[in-house]
């Protein structure tokens, strides 16, 4: 705006010196005419360089030059710039003038669009206008709907099911399992089996044993897997634990064994990213002393895995459901807790962790 005042306060001044030009004689505008023309002769001998003309400037020429043979006057400029000038303001003139197309939807409606979109890859615009118009009676064509549909970027694939999407459909039906060692304060090797759910984040076993075996392994999955039939896959890497007998009976019970590639950790990630949650979180600060110590340690900090631990990719949330914890009374602001509630504080692991959870206050 500050550009478009300067360029109206520069023609309002030009104007106003043609007026007091068209009062003069004829006769004093032809000398003074004559006295600029041998001034500026001289610059042009000595070669002076103009500044940069600014758009005030630009469009006083422009408008100026259209009432006189300007080619033989103009010089801080070639002839071509002002014919560009003269074209510049005929386009924008127009362009101001005739508004092409018909007028754009309310924004509401376009943020709808952008949404549905960006919640369903997989749609179309000509789906998405059905959509607006069985369901929500908005009226919009296929063509417009895809004017306002979020363009994908050069490179990335077609806009169909996102990879992350495939995984989040899948992960309640995927079960992954691993190995870790811990030492005991008396040097003792044990072996720590971990099996998690992929889609609640859930730690549905945690075993203990100095004596590492095929057949043991089998029974913690037996016992993880039973006969619900809600798991369809089992993710392990290459061990030689894992024999392909114990593959043989898991896909009898109704599983589909995965088996990781070559020294590739990250195609189990989130069960190797939960091992090193129970090192930073737990083992990391304790020293078991024992195997029955370290199953009580792992017991006690897989329930608080499960129940009171709040989990980032769960929204975030727990991953046992039964155990959510469930607001007594909420407050209208933000940052204040509501009338007569108190925050309660359980220690997990002798205060390695605590709880948190809101209860009724005592009356007085």
């Amino acid at each position: 705006m500050v550009w478009l005042v300067r360029i109206v306060a520069g023609l309002l001044a030009d104007v106003f010196r043609l007026v007091l030009l068209l009062l003069c004689s004829s006769s004093a505008i032809r000398a003074e005419n004559l006295v600029l023309r041998k001034q500026l002769a001289q610059y042009i001998e000595r070669g002076v360089k103009p500044r940069r003309v600014d758009c005030v400037t630009r469009v006083g020429l422009a408008l100026l030059t259209r009432l006189f043979d300007w080619r033989g006057a103009v010089v801080i400029v070639s002839p071509r710039t002002i014919i560009r000038w003269h074209r510049t303001g005929w386009r924008l003139f127009w362009r101001f003038k005739c508004k092409l197309g018909r007028p754009p939807i309310p924004a509401e409606l376009r943020t709808l669009i952008r949404r549905m979109a960006s919640d369903n890859p997989v749609w179309g615009e000509e789906r998405i206008a059905n959509e607006l118009l069985v369901k929500l009676g908005m009226r919009v064509s296929p063509r417009t709907v895809g004017k306002y549909m979020p363009k994908r970027r050069e490179g990335r694939p077609r806009g169909d099911q996102r990879w992350s999407t495939f995984l989040k459909n899948h992960a309640r039906a995927i079960v992954a399992c691993d190995f870790f060692v811990a030492v005991t304060a008396t040097f003792r090797l044990l072996y720590v089996f971990v099996v998690i759910e992929h889609g609640r984040r859930r730690l549905t076993h945690v075993g203990v044993t100095n004596h590492l075996t095929a057949d043991w392994t089998l029974q913690r999955l037996r016992e993880v897997v039973g006969n619900e039939g809600a798991h369809r896959y089992l993710i392990h890497d290459r061990d030689s634990i894992f024999a392909r007998h114990l593959d043989n009976s898991i896909q009898a019970l109704g599983l589909k064994v995965l088996r990781t590639p070559f020294r590739s950790p990250k195609a189990n990630s989130i069960c190797e990213w939960v091992i090193g949650t129970i090192r930073r979180e737990c083992l990391d600060w304790l020293i078991p002393i024992s195997e029955s110590h370290l199953r009580a340690i792992l017991k006690e900090w897989a329930r608080h895995y499960n129940v009171g631990r709040p989990h980032k990719s769960l929204g975030p949330g727990v991953p046992d459901p039964l155990h959510r914890a469930v607001m007594i009374m909420k407050s209208e602001s933000r940052h204040r807790l509501g009338d007569g509630v108190v925050v309660l504080a359980d220690s997990v692991l002798g205060g390695l962790h605590h709880e948190y959870s809101l209860a009724l206050a005592a009356p007085e």
